[in-house]
């Protein structure tokens, strides 16, 4: 029996395409031809392009630098696109097949990232007060979004109630 991948499933993976098409355009652009040499360019009040390597995961977490990790969070993140990419086969929903297509396009640009440098190139510096949210670049704003939308659906979909499954409830005592 032939694979059959409905319409949603080629939606997401539109979206996944486009976003590392932007993704590894915008990371060009910066490390060609912005960030030479390495700089903080201020943009707005509160948010500047800069030009930081991550070796680890979100927020720099498990940076060790070692090659072992390029390989390992690559092939964490292979895995976890392919459980996507299974989901997204069964998606009937636009909104849910964007936003697993908008994780894929993140995950896959930041693992070319990885196997291309050894490292995630981040440049998005947004601060406030001095503070500074970690850099980070277009794939974890991908990710971050996508991921948003999926907890939000988790709590406002599939739930059923009394006025919208026809029934009134359950039988009264008599």
């Amino acid at each position: 029996m032939p694979l059959r991948l409905g319409k949603m499933f080629w939606r997401g993976i539109s979206l996944a395409t486009v976003g590392i098409v932007v993704d590894q355009i915008s990371k060009w652009w910066i490390l060609n031809d912005v960030m030479q040499p390495p700089q903080v360019i201020p943009v707005t009040p509160f948010f500047n392009l800069v030009m930081t390597w991550n070796r680890g995961v979100s927020f720099g977490l498990f940076n060790s630098g070692g090659s072992a990790g390029v390989w390992i969070l690559s092939g964490l993140a292979i895995v976890i696109v392919l459980f996507l990419a299974q989901w997204l086969r069964r998606v009937e929903k636009l909104s849910l097949a964007l936003a697993i297509g908008a994780i894929i396009g993140g995950a896959l640009g930041n693992v070319i990232d990885r196997m291309r440098f050894g490292a995630v190139a981040d440049f998005l510096d947004v601060h406030i007060l001095g503070y500074h949210w970690p850099a980070f670049n277009v794939a974890d704003s991908l990710i971050f979004l996508g991921a948003v939308y999926l907890i939000v659906d988790s709590f406002f979909s599939g739930k059923e109630t009394p006025e919208s499954s026809g029934s009134s409830g359950p039988a009264e005592n008599r």
